[in-house]
């Protein structure tokens, strides 16, 4: 019997034509994945009212010599609650390592490091994240809603967030400006 295709570790490309606006060019880190459910973050747009030196500020964390960055829209559910995907070189309590590919961080004591220049190399911070049930994922993954590409890691830090959706597709071969709008069947 064939294992189940759990996407820990990948990113979830949104298709044309998804049918939610809240994910239109979707790029999302998939965190968690198994038949409980899925947890992703979203990296395919950033917030406009607040940057990542307010974010400290708010939770009375002196910016220190973190940059001030743009933070993502992380996805619709829990949209105060803030996420940083970074380099695997940085690791504290409740660190998650996301398939050998990179780690997830929700707790004070990354935002304290960053600030203060001990964290990890690469990271990306994020408010909210994408959750699915049990099952609902794969039932849209049956639907024309998502493409899946590998974890890369590139793709995560070094891609621009405007043009990391397209460097997802193309990343995988495939040329986005060609992709239906909607699927057909045979």
């Amino acid at each position: 019997m064939d294992a189940p295709p759990f996407l820990t570790g990948q990113f979830l490309l949104a298709m044309p034509g998804i049918g939610d606006p809240r994910f239109e060019r979707a790029v999302i880190a998939m965190c968690a994945h198994d038949e409980d459910g899925a947890l992703g973050i979203g990296l395919g747009r950033t917030l406009s009212d607040i940057g990542f030196h307010a974010l400290l500020k708010q939770l009375d964390i002196d910016p220190g010599v973190a940059p001030d960055c743009r933070i993502h829209a992380g996805g619709p559910v829990e949209p105060q609650r803030g996420f940083i995907i970074h380099s695997r070189d940085w690791g504290g309590e409740g660190s998650i390592d996301v398939a050998g590919r990179w780690t997830l961080s929700a707790t004070l004591d990354i935002l304290r490091a960053i600030a203060e220049g001990k964290g990890p190399e690469r990271w990306i911070a994020a408010l909210g994240y994408a959750g699915w049930g049990a099952g609902q994922l794969e039932q849209e993954m049956k639907r024309h809603g998502w493409f899946t590409t590998a974890g890369d890691e590139a793709l995560l830090f070094k891609s621009d967030v405007g043009a990391r959706w397209e460097d997802g597709f193309r990343g995988a071969g495939v040329d986005p400006r060609l992709l239906a709008l909607e699927s057909g069947t045979a």
